[in-house]
């Protein structure tokens, strides 16, 4: 019993930190921490649509290795944007703070269409992958149209 006791305890100091910290993050580093995540998917996504429009030989195996990277820096991008965190070097604009609602659902389309990417890319249909990289492509500009400087 002392264990479970002591078990819970430090699970929920750990949550509790976890919140604290977020927090109290300066702004500068949660641009940095979502700047550096956009740049190592745009490092994926760029070979793939290569591949997409025949720019570049298709391989699947590389796309299907991108689309997994992708899915998972998805799951990464939300908690890069704390309340306070707009800054000169941001590309972000006030609105994703002022329609956080919005701005979530549309970050949650992302993650939801970069796991149906990695999936299918797995599966090794070309074709399936293309229009799953389409697919994922709009959820990226439909946030970028809203939500971003240009």
């Amino acid at each position: 019993m002392r264990a479970l006791v002591l078990f819970a305890t430090a699970v929920l100091g750990a949550s509790l930190g976890t919140t604290a910290l977020a927090a109290t993050v300066k702004p500068e580093t949660a641009v940095n921490y979502r700047q550096g995540i956009y740049h190592a998917i745009l490092w994926n996504f760029v070979p793939m649509a290569q591949m997409v429009r025949g720019m570049r030989p298709w391989n699947q195996a590389t796309f299907a290795q991108g689309a997994a990277r992708i899915e998972f820096y998805s799951q990464q991008l939300l908690e890069g944007f704390p309340p306070g965190s707009l800054t000169a070097r941001s590309e972000a604009k006030p609105a994703i703070w002022q329609h956080w609602a919005e701005f979530s659902a549309k970050m949650q389309n992302f993650e939801n269409a970069s796991a149906t990417l990695a999936a299918v890319a797995r599966s090794s249909d070309p074709a399936a992958s293309k229009a799953a990289f389409i697919k994922t492509a709009d959820t990226c500009k439909s946030c970028h149209d809203a939500f971003r400087k240009e």
